[in-house]
C-alpha cells in the first residue's frame, strides 16, 4: 500500500578527507565493508538507510560539492572512480551515488552560479543525499515539440501559486525515493509550458511513497514511485528553467543526461569487476569437480584453479573487461573537460562527449552482461561449494542495462559516423 513519506532524521556531520589523495582510501574501505554483508543485504532487499549512513560516514555524498570544512571538493574522474569501486562491492549504492553526483551539478546546468553553489553548499553542510530526475515524459529536447503539444503531456506539473508553484503528478523513479533527503525534478510549468527544475522534500505530506518491491536486481537502490500532490515550491527552490522553444536548450544542459548516462556505465563496469574478482577467489579456493572434454593422458592437476578450459574462461572474461574499462575513459575524460567548459562548450563538443559516452554505454553493457552469465554458469559448475550468490551480479546488471535500449547508443555512433550528424540536444536519458 502506498505510504506518506516519513520526516527522516537530520544527517550527522561528516568529516570527509580534505584531500583528493585520501578519497580512494576511504572508498576502498567503504567498499570493503559493503562487501561483506553484500549478499545477506541483496536478499533481504530492505531499504538501504543503513548503507545510506555508511555513505555519510564516509563524507561520499559531499564528494562534487566545492572545497570546504565539510566538503573535499574533488572532480568528476574521482567520483567516476568511487562510483565504479562501490558497485563493485554493491551496485544499488553505486546507482545511488552515481544519480546523486549528476544530480548535485543539477543548478550548474540549469540555473545561476549563485543557485549552483546555494545548492552546493547545503548537500555539502547536510551532507545530502539527492534522488529524482531532470528529465522526464514530456521534457523539452531538440528533437520533439513543447511539452504541452500532444502527447507529451507532463507526468509532473508546476501550477503558479501566489508567488511560488504547487506541484502534482505521479513518476516512478529508479533510485532513492525511499532514502533521498531531497529530490531534484523536471516539471512542466502549466502556464509558460516552460521545463522547471524543481528542489523538493520528499517528506512533505503531499508526497507519497510507494516503493517497489521485489525487484530481479538493483533491489537496494530505493527505486519506487512518488505522487505529489499539491507541494509547495517556493522561488527559491526552483534551480532552473529549460525554455519550451528548442532552440533555447543549450547544449552544455543536455549534458545532465550524459553525466547520470556515463555515472551508470560506472556502475556496470563495477559489476563486472566485482563478480570477476569475488569468482577468481573462489576459483582459487575450491578444486573443479567437473573436467573437460579432453583431460589428458595424466588428466588436470588438483590444485584449485589450473584447469586449462577455466583459464580459457577467466581470460576471455578479464579480456571483455579490459576492452570495456578502455573505452570507458576516454568517454569519462571528455565529459569532465565538457563539464568545467561550462556555458563556452559548443554543439560539436557536445556532440563528440555524447559520442564516446553512447560507446561506452554499448560495449559496457555487453561485457557487463557477458561476464555475469558467464561467471554464474562457471560458480554454478562447482558442485563442491553451496549458493555462492552469483547471481546477484547478473540480475544487477540485467536490470541497470534494461533502464536503457543499447539500440539507442548504437544508432547514434553510427549515424554520428557514417553521415556526420550530430545527437539530438534532450534532456532524456
Amino acid at each position: 500500500m502506498p505510504k506518506r513519506s516519513a520526516a527522516r532524521p537530520a544527517a550527522p556531520p561528516a568529516a570527509p578527507p580534505a584531500e583528493d589523495a585520501l578519497w580512494p582510501r576511504v572508498t576502498r574501505e567503504l567498499a570493503d565493508d559493503l562487501a561483506v554483508d553484500a549478499l545477506a543485504r541483496d536478499r533481504a532487499g530492505k531499504p538501504p538507510f543503513d548503507e545510506v549512513s555508511r555513505l555519510r560516514e564516509a563524507g561520499l555524498p559531499a564528494l562534487l560539492t566545492p572545497p570546504g570544512p565539510l566538503s573535499g571538493g574533488s572532480d568528476w574522474r574521482t567520483a567516476c572512480a568511487v562510483i565504479r569501486e562501490i558497485a563493485a562491492a554493491d551496485s544499488s549504492i553505486g546507482e545511488l551515488l552515481a544519480r546523486h553526483y549528476a544530480l548535485t551539478w543539477s543548478a550548474r546546468f540549469f540555473g545561476t552560479p549563485e543557485q549552483a553553489d546555494a545548492l552546493e553548499r547545503r548537500v555539502a553542510d547536510g551532507q545530502w543525499l539527492l534522488a529524482g530526475d531532470t528529465g522526464g515524459t514530456g521534457h523539452p529536447s531538440a528533437d520533439a515539440e513543447p511539452p504541452a503539444a500532444p502527447g507529451t503531456t507532463p507526468d509532473l506539473t508546476l501550477t503558479p501559486d501566489g508567488s511560488g508553484h504547487l506541484l502534482h503528478g505521479r513518476r516512478a523513479f529508479a533510485a532513492g525515493v525511499a532514502v533521498a533527503d531531497r529530490l531534484v525534478i523536471g516539471a512542466g510549468d502549466t502556464e509558460t509550458g516552460d521545463w522547471l527544475i524543481a528542489l523538493v522534500d520528499p517528506a512533505h505530506p503531499g508526497v507519497t511513497t510507494e516503493p517497489a518491491h521485489d525487484r530481479l536486481g538493483q533491489r537496494l537502490t530505493g527505486a519506487g514511485s512518488l505522487t505529489f500532490d499539491g507541494v509547495p515550491v517556493a522561488p527559491g527552490q526552483i534551480l532552473g528553467t529549460v525554455s519550451h522553444d528548442e532552440q533555447h536548450l543549450t547544449p552544455y544542459a543536455t549534458l545532465a543526461p550524459l553525466a547520470l548516462r556515463l555515472g551508470l556505465v560506472h556502475v556496470a563496469l563495477g559489476i563486472a569487476e566485482g563478480a570477476l574478482a569475488e569468482a577468481r577467489d573462489l576459483s582459487r579456493a575450491a578444486p573443479r569437480a567437473w573436467q573437460g572434454a579432453e583431460p589428458g593422458p595424466a588428466g588436470y592437476p588438483e590444485q584449485p584453479g589450473r584447469d586449462p578450459y577455466l583459464l580459457l574462461a577467466y581470460g576471455e572474461l578479464v579480456a571483455a573487461a579490459h576492452t570495456a574499462a578502455a573505452v570507458v575513459e576516454p568517454a569519462t575524460e571528455a565529459l569532465a573537460r565538457g563539464l568545467l567548459m561550462g556555458g563556452e562548450l559548443g554543439v560539436n563538443e557536445r556532440a563528440d562527449i555524447a559520442v564516446l559516452v553512447a560507446a561506452a554505454e554499448a560495449v559496457t553493457g555487453q561485457a557487463a552482461l557477458q561476464i555475469t552469465t558467464r561467471i554464474l554458469e562457471l560458480t554454478a559448475a562447482d558442485g563442491t561449494v553451496g549458493d555462492p550468490g552469483f547471481d546477484r551480479f547478473w540480475r544487477n546488471a540485467r536490470v541497470l542495462t534494461a533502464q536503457r535500449s543499447p539500440a539507442h547508443s548504437l544508432r547514434a555512433i553510427g549515424d554520428h559516423y557514417l553521415n556526420g550528424a550530430h545527437p539530438p540536444l534532450t534532456l532524456r536519458i
